[in-house]
């Protein structure tokens, strides 16, 4: 599948669903009955330095979860949509939240209750692991699986075709050059 830098450029809003994307898939709950998920540190930071480049995060989630509340918190992701059965229904408003338009917003998912919000997202990403309907819809599919870094790979790409990768590297003092 083709990547035109030209696509990535104009992503101004990069919104997730949790479950499968930045989770892989797992849903645990303890002896009380309390949700748990696992987080993969490496796709918070790539959202961290996608945010710090000024590109606006957010989720767009079937499910309601504490976990996700403490992870979004840590992050500093504030466009949060929990529990949402038509997640393409929230689009207008988050539009309308946050000054985009559907071609600057990417949207990544791994399941059917993604596909409405990837068709009407200017750019469609599915995981790796993805359903294969969503496969089949993506713009991208990513080299890895949800909560396996995915995430991660999609912010340094977009922050490649924006230009912005060397920047982020220079938060960690030069460590993109080699001696």
């Amino acid at each position: 599948m083709s990547i035109t830098p030209d696509r990535l450029k104009s992503i101004k809003l990069l919104l997730l669903d949790v479950d499968g994307v930045l989770t892989d898939g797992s849903i645990i709950y303890n002896d009380q009955g309390e949700e748990t998920k696992v987080f993969n540190a490496k796709d918070g930071l790539g959202l961290r330095l996608l945010m710090e480049a000024g590109i606006k995060v957010g989720i767009v989630t079937g499910r309601r979860s504490n976990a996700l509340n403490h992870r979004c918190k840590n992050l500093g992701i504030k466009i949060i949509f929990e529990g949402v059965s038509d997640k393409s229904a929230v689009l207008n408003r988050i539009m309308g939240e946050t000054g985009t338009g559907p071609e600057e917003i990417a949207f990544v998912g791994d399941d059917l209750p993604d596909l409405p919000l990837m068709r009407a997202a200017g750019f469609s990403i599915a995981v790796h692991d993805a359903h294969e309907t969503i496969l089949k819809q993506a713009d991208l599919i990513t080299s890895a699986n949800g909560g396996r870094g995915a995430v991660r790979e999609v912010c340094e790409l977009i922050l490649k075709a924006r230009g912005l990768w060397e920047n982020a590297l220079e938060s960690f003092g030069n460590a993109g050059n080699k001696k």
